[in-house]
């Protein structure tokens, strides 16, 4: 039961951020589905640590105010471990939408720990690399 759990929690985190035919993301569920005190952080030449009101709130206003509009991102590959109430997550993903008017695609790697509290599965962290 708990794999189940672990991949609908997160297609459920890819699908916070879509906002395909005009439907609004819903990026405010992230605070659901990750705990208060979980970090996301982004690598590379931009490398930042953030909470999760700091992570959701630019990209709530990105994906709401037109500049960015047809994104979506998915999973294309995953490994999996758990062990009793903790788990861990490599994911391969693509992304593409239209930004500024101008539509691109990209992809990259995303790291995810879970544990199990006492609601359910839950995200503690997040860490994502975007290949060049």
């Amino acid at each position: 039961m708990s794999r189940i759990e672990i991949d609908a929690l997160t297609a459920e985190f890819f699908g916070a951020f879509d906002n395909r035919s005009g439907k609004a993301a819903d990026v405010a569920r992230i605070r659901r589905l990750v705990l208060p005190d979980g970090v996301i952080v982004k690598t590379g030449p931009e490398f930042t640590v953030y909470t999760v009101d700091e992570f959701i709130e630019p990209r709530l206003r990105l994906l709401s105010d037109g500049r960015l509009v047809e994104f979506s991102e998915w999973e294309t590959s995953e490994r999996t471990e758990i062990a009793g109430d903790i788990a861990s997550r490599i994911s391969g993903y693509r992304k593409s939408g239209i930004l500024d008017g101008e539509p691109f695609e990209g992809g990259g790697t995303k790291t995810i720990q879970y544990v199990r509290a006492p609601e359910g599965w839950r995200i503690t962290a997040v860490a994502w690399y975007d290949h060049p």
